[in-house]
């Protein structure tokens, strides 16, 4: 990330790889043969440290390159192993918090993401009987952190905030703490890339974060961005993005998905769009019309800071290189709905 400027970035959101996930290991031990020494000799809790770090560097990073009240929202889980004859867990997010602060973050309320699970079996340990048996972990954590105070907007941004706005019933979902949505498939391999798995977290999920802490035209990072999932999301916003990404047949992933942005996002937008329709129907049936008309849509809406939201939607990319593409856009207009004026 040395290649950003301070203080260049107004949001982060990723999700990286996890310590003490078996799956993992060969990463963190590729990272550092410390690590390897450690796990090789079945000693936990000091590889759990060695892994975290090497992702403190990132955390730093990302410091230096946040503007003053730029979010990171980072999607952790912690590790249940067993090493040395002992089982335990592994408490990531805990670690992961303990350094954000050192480094100056300020911690926000967190979001639990609740994930569903295909399992059929959930038991782990002594089965049926009391006291050895254990509890199934079937959470993440989405650990939100802020530099410095609150943001300040120019009279520009200040226009494009409104533009951002989200649906009165949306803020209510979205500012919840504990997300109920279905995880992606973590298997890479059979995409033909040389890693086995991929940390993927639903595009639904960036796509959220995205709109919760950011306005149109602020830059995204994801510094472990892997098959693109924020890129991606921060595209059907109208965001810039930019992440990182060490392995070329992953990047290659995120390249072919970005060229299914302007699909995608008419998807996801005339998804909102009816979901506020269907959202009307029953308010007007439990409390009656909302007070409140959208300016550009012509769309009743619940209260005065929605009048002024507007969508663009991707219409075409061009590639300058690889990595680098432009994406241009058009006011997003819905087929049952009408733009004023």
């Amino acid at each position: 990330m040395n290649a950003l400027e301070k203080e260049s970035v107004h949001l982060v959101v990723t999700s990286p790889p996890y310590p003490m996930v078996q799956m993992w290991d060969g990463l963190f031990k590729s990272w550092d043969s410390q690590t390897e020494d450690y796990l090789n000799r079945e000693e936990g809790k000091l590889a759990f440290e060695r892994m975290h770090l090497q992702l403190d560097k990132v955390w730093k990073g990302c410091f230096r390159v946040l503007k003053n009240g730029g979010i990171m929202a980072v999607n952790i889980g912690d590790a249940t192993r067993n090493l040395g004859q002992e089982f335990r867990l592994y408490s990531n997010h805990s670690r992961i918090l303990q350094s954000c602060l050192k480094y100056g973050f300020s911690c926000m309320p967190d979001i639990l993401w609740r994930k569903q699970t295909n399992s059929p079996t959930k038991f782990m340990g002594s089965g049926m009987f009391p006291v050895g048996a254990y509890v199934t972990y079937e959470h993440e954590y989405i650990l939100l952190l802020r530099k410095g105070g609150k943001r300040e907007y120019s009279k520009a941004e200040s226009e494009s905030r409104r533009e951002s706005a989200f649906f009165w019933e949306e803020r209510n979902k979205w500012f919840s703490d504990i997300w109920e949505i279905k995880g992606e498939r973590q298997v890479a391999k059979d995409l033909g890339t040389s890693r086995t798995r991929t940390a993927a977290f639903p595009l639904e999920f960036a796509y959220r974060l995205i709109n919760m802490f950011s306005i149109k035209g602020d830059l995204v990072l994801d510094p472990f961005l892997g098959t693109g999932t924020t890129s991606l999301a921060a595209a059907i916003a109208g965001r810039n993005s930019v992440g990182f990404e060490i392995e070329s047949d992953i990047l290659e992933m995120g390249k072919r998905r970005m060229d299914h942005s302007v699909g995608v996002a008419k998807e996801v937008l005339e998804q909102r769009w009816n979901e506020h329709l269907s959202f009307l129907s029953l308010r007007r049936k439990a409390k009656g019309t909302p007070a409140y008309l959208n300016e550009f849509y012509s769309v009743r809406v619940v209260t005065n800071q929605e009048r002024k939201l507007k969508w663009e939607k991707p219409v075409k990319i061009e590639w300058f290189d690889p990595s680098v593409c432009k994406i241009g856009y058009v006011p997003f207009l819905p087929k049952n709905g009408k733009k004023s004026g």
